[in-house]
């Protein structure tokens, strides 16, 4: 069975990002890389703060677009609700 996941990233400065995907791993390591320009390189936003799991491509895909629509503030709650430090919860997942 597969796992798809809901997840968000922040910035020091807390700018925040959010995505789906099937390979969270993976996916970090694009962001953290920063040679994918984009968003995230921009803003530098790299801290895994906040994500959710799945067997169900299409749910996953619904609750990006649920979550992209809610306020900044509706978003904030629910990063703090899970991880109220911020803490990077991908810590400790790569070398280096």
């Amino acid at each position: 069975m597969k796992t798809f996941y809901v997840y968000l990233l922040a910035s020091q400065a807390r700018t925040l990002y959010l995505g789906v995907t099937s390979n969270l791993l993976r996916r970090l390591a694009q962001h953290r890389s920063m040679r994918v320009k984009g968003f995230s390189s921009r803003y530098k936003v790299t801290r895994l703060v906040y994500f959710e799991t799945t067997s169900n491509a299409w749910a996953a895909i619904a609750r990006e677009k649920q979550i992209k629509g809610w306020n900044r503030t509706k978003k904030i709650s629910l990063i703090e609700t899970a991880n109220p430090g911020w803490e990077d919860l991908a810590q400790g997942w790569f070398e280096g």
